[in-house]
This record gives structure tokens, sequence and C-alpha cells, in this order.
């Protein structure tokens, strides 16, 4: 779903009211703005919260003084215009102690995203997780930007952030070792992941 103003851009303050509405009529609706545009993000299923959960479990046991957000929305976009809610966010722990919904995304060191099975067309997935986001997180000097793709069965590791675009993109297939860089400093085995996708 997009709605956009005339002018094909909704403020932020608009859109932060709107989340304060919906959320108190239905708790199920994941709202997000992203280059001035309103999208909603599909509800998780079970597969795709074994991932989270997988990726939780690997971070914690490779750095305990950090911990994966699920779902902690973010000031995202140059001036911070944008909301994004990952569907990770490895931070120190700690790091969102007595912000709002939407937080400074300043102590993220990784924003994951996992595709979702839209009901409404693969390109919703495709121009949200392949297309908005890595420039959305690369403009908010996110340092790594790792896509999880249950559709391609590919892992891809952005990093490198330069104001506008992640300069590094790494893709493997599921099954792949693949390093997480600086900041973040993990590796993935991802046979695993070969589980989860229908």
């Amino acid at each position: 779903m997009t709605v956009t103003t005339e002018r094909n851009h909704l403020e932020t303050s608009v859109f932060d009211e709107l989340t304060r509405i919906l959320a108190r009529t239905d708790e199920r609706v994941r709202m997000e703005l992203i280059d001035g545009k309103l999208r909603s993000k599909v509800v998780p299923d079970g597969d795709h919260g074994r991932i989270i959960e997988w990726l939780l479990r690997i971070c914690m046991q490779s750095r305990p003084e950090l911990f994966l957000y699920p779902d902690q929305g973010l000031k995202v976009q140059a001036y911070r215009s944008g909301r994004a809610r990952p569907d990770g966010s490895l931070a120190p722990s700690g790091a969102f102690v007595g912000q709002g919904e939407w937080a400074d995304p300043d102590p993220v060191l990784m924003a994951v995203e996992v595709t979702s099975y839209d009901s409404d067309s693969d390109s919703d997935t495709d121009g949200r997780d392949r297309v908005e986001k890595p420039r959305a997180y690369a403009e908010t000097a996110i340092p790594v930007y790792l896509l999880i793709d249950r559709d391609s069965c590919e892992v891809t590791v952005y990093s490198e952030p330069d104001g506008v675009r992640y300069e590094s993109a790494r893709t493997v297939p599921f099954g792949k070792t693949v390093d997480l860089p600086d900041p973040v400093g993990i590796t993935l085995e991802t046979e695993q992941l070969k589980d989860w996708v229908h």
C-alpha cells in the first residue's frame, strides 16, 4: 500500500499522527515512511520470525554487549525525515532507553531486513527491501545493512555508506559463509536459512 499527498510527499508530522491513530485501532499494522511515501509492512510469518530468532542468537553469542532489537522504529534518511522499522537493529544494549517509537539511529551498527511474502506483489518487496531501504540506511550512515532475501535464497551485506549509497555490496547464496564487516565483526554460517523459505 502506498499513500501520498498531492505533492507525492507525506510530511513526517502527519505520518507520526497517522501511526498513533493506527496503533490504537490495529496493533498488527506496521507503517513506514520512506522517500515521503507511506508504506505498510507485511505482518511476518513464522519462518520470518525464526530467521530473526536465529540471527538474534548468533549476535548475542558473538557480541554479548550488543542486542538485535526487533522492529525498533528509526528516524532515517537525510534530516531524519523518514521512518523505517527494520526487522532488526543491532546496537549496544540499552541504546534506545528513554526514546519513543522512532529512535535516533546513531547507535545502530547494522539494520536487518528479511524479505516477506507480499500478497500484493513482489515489486513491493523489491522496491522496499532491495532499493529504498539500502538507500535510506546509507543516507542515515548505518554502517552495515543485512538483507536476507527469501525469494532469491541469498544474503546481501551492504557496507561502507557514503551518505548516498553503500559502496560495497556482497551477495552469497544460502549455505555459504558471509562476514559482517566492522563495526559488526560477526561471521554467519547461512546453511540453516534454507530451512525457512517456501
